[in-house]
């Protein structure tokens, strides 16, 4: 009896809606970016505030993944973005038929940029390849310093790493080494561009939406 891996197909399978999601964005010349992180880190407030500062400079839409709810997709429709919801049901990721789909559902000639946020994990999405343009891993200062460490594979893989909420480092308000949570990411990932953050209090999106507007006008990481 011939034997199936199951796994093996599910991620071939993935594979050949990621390879269509790559050319569906080239031809079109559009920018797709990966933001994966653990639940609470932020993406939803850094994607908002990015929206809302940089309107009249980007066109942004937002595909959004949940286990369950659209919660953050309509915080991300109260800045009047484009957004289409995925409910994974219980998965801890999103997959390239979903993207696929998704990108049908979204006015993309119209959009300079579109961003994934992906389901609150930091393991199940670094295995699923989606057609993006890049994967942006958000840390916050919250979570601990030693998330480099512990869950690798996703450092090693992202263009950028945002260390979100560093307005708590004022006053110690949080036990988290910066310099070591940087030095650990740079050892998994050498070209790897860190932003210390506070989607909060807006220090450091400057940085973040310099990046942006720069990557879209090459149209390219």
């Amino acid at each position: 009896m011939e034997k199936v891996d199951i796994g093996k197909r599910i991620l071939r399978e993935n594979e050949k809606y990621a390879f269509e999601n790559i050319m569906f964005l080239a031809e079109r010349k559009k920018l797709c970016l990966n933001m994966i992180s653990s639940p609470g880190s932020g993406k939803t407030t850094i994607l908002t505030r990015t929206i809302d500062e940089l309107k009249g400079k980007l066109r942004i839409g937002v595909i959004e993944g949940d286990i369950q709810t659209d919660l953050d997709a309509e915080r991300i429709r109260a800045t009047e973005a484009p957004v289409v919801q995925i409910n994974t049901e219980g998965a801890c990721h999103l997959s390239a038929p979903q993207i696929s789909a998704a990108l049908k559902r979204l006015p993309v000639e119209d959009l300079d940029l579109i961003f994934i946020e992906n389901v609150g994990n930091l393991v199940c999405p670094s295995a699923f390849e989606l057609g993006e343009s890049g994967k942006i891993v958000v840390l916050s200062v919250a979570e601990g310093d030693d998330k480099p460490a512990k869950y690798p594979a996703i450092f090693a893989k992202s263009k950028v790493l945002l260390i979100n909420k560093i307005d708590l480092l004022d006053g110690g308000h949080v036990d988290f080494d910066i310099e070591r949570a940087k030095a650990d990411a740079r050892r998994l990932n050498k070209a790897i561009e860190i932003l210390p953050i506070s989607a909060k209090t807006g220090e450091g999106m400057g940085n973040w939406y310099d990046r942006l507007e720069k990557w879209v006008k090459n149209s390219r990481l």
